[in-house]
């Protein structure tokens, strides 16, 4: 089943400014389509009060909610995917899991790793880091514009039409040069959670993925 991907994800994150609602709010109000709500540090309860606020908000203004892990949590709220950080799972068995209607994506820091979330019946992958990020700190190496390129080659031997993000310290001046190397699109966090006003780094960041 072809799902639905947005070329701008934005990411939620854990910051002392902006709760994961409010940070969806300002997200979908300046025209986000796709909300991916990035908690590792609460627990049920708490994950689901922020869910049903975002998913709330997501209905009213027409984007999609994505949770990342936490795949215990589907039925429970009005969740259209997950996103698995895992980059040892079994995709095959969470499809399987989660039915053909539920978006499925995963995270990959290399060919070999995208190649197999593609195979497992994914829907889509990030890919990464691109840079040094403080988001989600890793040993991974970074992949820069020549490491995208390498793999989106090399990807489209077996699944050209597999929508690949790019993620991991993605600022507003690397965009234009990332969509050139023929990624589908851009997922972000910081760049735009962070930013002075964030309506107007989400916009931007649009603008430059879109343009």
């Amino acid at each position: 089943m072809k799902k639905f991907i947005e070329k701008l994800q934005f990411i939620t994150h854990d910051i002392d400014h902006l709760s994961h609602p409010e940070q969806a709010r300002i997200a979908c109000e300046a025209g986000a389509k796709w909300i991916q709500y990035r908690c590792l540090t609460k627990l049920d309860e708490e994950l689901l009060n922020d869910i049903n606020e975002i998913a709330g908000l997501c209905d009213d203004w027409g984007a999609t909610l994505i949770v990342t892990d936490h795949v215990h949590l589907n039925g429970l709220a009005d969740i259209q995917g997950f996103h698995i950080e895992d980059m040892d799972a079994d995709f095959r068995r969470l499809r399987e899991e989660l039915g053909d209607a539920v978006t499925l994506g995963g995270s990959a820091s290399s060919i070999e790793g995208l190649i197999r979330i593609a195979d497992e019946g994914a829907d889509y992958a990030g890919l990464g880091p691109f840079a040094d990020t403080t988001t989600k700190p890793n040993n991974f190496p970074l992949l820069g514009l020549q490491g995208y390129r390498k793999a989106l080659h090399k990807l489209q031997e077996t699944h050209p039409d597999f929508p690949v993000l790019a993620v991991g310290g993605v600022s507003l001046e690397d965009v234009d040069e990332l969509m050139q190397t023929g990624i589908f699109g851009i997922a972000a966090s910081a760049a735009i959670n962070q930013a002075e006003d964030m309506r107007s780094a989400y916009l931007d960041f649009y603008s430059r993925v879109m343009n």
